[in-house]
């Protein structure tokens, strides 16, 4: 099926003379994880993860993905054609350098310019004009082959009301119109979906997990635009719009309109699309854009907001872990099932919306596999050994949460117990960070990884990501990483009130997989003659298992962190659970 599609596209590139035809995964808006509609990228590799490129050639073609998709990519690439491109490793060729080595002088690259954004536009204009290659950016050749395209969604709007929010549509307003003038800027073009959610406090359900609209929206002094397609809009956001003076159009006319937007006009080049930022090129003015911190840095209503909903998430996982603990090897229960049964315990909590992400639920060596998905062909059943791994979060009106738990099931070996312990210890070094302002996770990552690194070990990710108010599960600027990624945005200075994960695991291919994932709120501390002590609040209350730990290989100090950690989930989580569930809780939670 593949190759026929692979087959069918090459005609099409023929058809158009072009040479090498780039599929990213993305929408017209840089989002990170897509509709449907916008699966294009899986639709001609066979390749399900969220994050991968692929590159077409006349006889060759090639898929670049990172590393928590190697294992998953290997496998479904298999007799495809598609060659797997491992990225950050040494080997691996960039994008450009391998439609260089394979292109000729004249040659011709295409490309949908609504799905690439302006910087990597740039890039590869830059790069393939030393070869006189050609580009056309407005080639949508995927859509002419795929004959049942789903449409695009255009799911009703509901309001986000202040008490979750924080603040008005007003308010916000005029922080960015602000940042506006900061910038000398006189119209500002937003295109991610995320932020024009929070902005407009709107949300939607165009996207699974994503509680947000496709739209786009424009921005001067003394007005605003939506476009979306009026009939979507709920009543109480029109009446919003009105007081506030933002107008609402069609989705598609800003492509007409944003010619006409007064300069300079504000554009995140790593955002916006260069489809619509080549209509503006000459009067644009490049910077990053000022939302992306504005809305990382939540205000103290969402942060009371979203320890309610960890608290209700909490409850719900712990739920889970009480029910699988008591019932593995006592009845049929399989990775599917499992995770069924979770998204049922969270759909139990008032305000539960959606489940955050596609829920990971990878038993024994499908753990390896950093993203796996369970399927019904890959479902295993769960039996009392060996270690599950459960990845999930949900969506609630109060905040968005992310928590991994490995369960220990049974008997597992020395090596996984090490593993688990380290991978443990790894989490609580971070968890326990206490760092002056002006640190960024650039700074603290070394925290999770050493005692990995101690025995030569690593991940291929990224420690921990920022994380959205009932908005995107991965939420740029902040995060922990050991080194700069550009693409990824998450090296930013650790601000009051940034909300992150802390996520440091082991996986070994074909055997297992261990991860441990709160979500932590950074709050500020001391201020002394030295400067702005911060540290991490944690936000996530379900029990590690302690079945897994080999305390002789933790320290007294992480041990006290994790004794005094599960008091505090004992205390706020045990009122809403029923006796038995309380007593169990009891004893898991006691000090080791």
């Amino acid at each position: 099926m593949i190759k026929e599609r692979l087959t069918k596209l090459r005609k099409g590139m023929d058809t158009k003379g072009v040479q090498a035809y780039i599929i990213p995964t993305s929408d017209f808006h840089d989002t990170e994880y897509v509709c449907d509609y916008f699966a294009c990228r899986k639709y001609m590799s066979g390749f399900t993860g969220s994050a991968g490129t692929l590159v077409v050639l006349k006889d060759k073609a090639g898929l670049w993905t990172d590393g928590r998709y190697f294992i998953q990519a290997a496998s479904q690439l298999k007799d495809t054609g598609i060659t797997l491109m491992k990225m950050g490793q040494p080997e691996t060729p960039t994008i450009e350098e391998y439609i260089l080595s394979h292109l000729n002088e004249n040659d011709k690259v295409g490309f949908d310019g609504r799905v690439i954004n302006y910087n990597d536009f740039k890039k590869y204009r830059s790069v393939f004009s030393k070869k006189s290659i050609a580009i056309d950016n407005q080639l949508d050749l995927v859509s002419e082959i795929w004959e049942d395209r789903p449409a695009l969604p255009a799911t009703l709007t509901f309001p986000y009301d202040t008490k979750y929010a924080g603040k008005t549509i007003e308010e916000k307003l005029n922080e960015v119109r602000t940042e506006m003038k900061k910038l000398t800027a006189s119209s500002f073009v937003i295109t991610k979906i995320d932020e024009i959610a929070w902005l407009f406090n709107i949300r939607a359900h165009d996207i699974p997990h994503f509680p947000a609209a496709l739209t786009y929206a424009t921005i001067e002094q003394e007005q605003a635009t939506l476009y979306i397609n009026a009939s979507r809009l709920d009543e109480t956001s029109k009446k919003r719009f009105e007081q506030n003076h933002i107008q609402v159009k069609g989705y598609d006319r800003i492509y007409e309109e944003v010619s006409h937007l007064e300069a300079p006009i504000l554009i995140d080049p790593s955002f916006v699309n260069c489809s619509l930022a080549l209509k503006i090129q000459d009067r644009c003015l490049e910077a990053n854009d000022p939302i992306v911190l504005l809305k990382a840095k939540k205000n103290p209503t969402e942060i009371e907001n979203t320890k309610w909903a960890h608290i209700k998430d909490g409850v719900a996982c712990t739920k889970f872990m009480y029910w699988l603990k008591t019932h593995v090897g006592k009845e049929t229960i399989t990775e599917c099932s499992a995770q069924e049964y979770l998204q049922s315990l969270r759909a139990s909590q008032e305000n539960y919306l959606e489940d955050s992400f596609s829920t990971i639920c990878a038993y024994k060596e499908h753990a390896a596999m950093m993203h796996y998905s369970a399927t019904r062909q890959s479902d295993v059943e769960l039996k009392p050994e060996g270690m599950l791994l459960v990845d999930s979060g949900g969506q609630y009106l109060e905040g968005t949460t992310d928590i991994t738990r490995t369960f220990v099931l049974g008997p597992i070996t020395k090596e996984e117990k090490t593993w688990f312990t380290l991978a443990l210890r790894s989490h609580i070094r971070l968890a326990k960070a206490n760092f002056l302002y002006g640190c960024r996770g650039l700074n603290l990552d070394i925290l999770a990884r050493g005692p990995l690194w101690d025995q030569a070990m690593d991940y291929q990710c990224g420690t921990g990501h920022g994380v959205g108010h009932l908005s995107n599960v991965h939420e740029a600027p902040n995060g922990f990483r050991w080194r700069i990624v550009p693409e990824r945005n998450d090296s930013c200075v650790l601000e009051e009130g940034m909300i992150q994960s802390d996520e440091p695991g082991v996986y070994e291919e074909g055997k297992f997989g261990i991860r441990h994932e709160n979500e932590l709120v950074v709050q500020k501390g001391v201020q002394n003659f030295y400067g702005q002590f911060m540290h991490f609040e944690p936000l996530t209350f379900v029990p590690f298992d302690k079945e897994g730990i080999d305390p002789s290989l933790m320290t007294k100090d992480e041990i006290a962190y994790l004794n005094e950690y599960h008091q505090q989930v004992f205390e706020k989580i045990s009122p809403y659970l029923n006796e038995e569930e309380k007593v169990w809780l009891k004893e898991v939670t006691l000090p080791l």
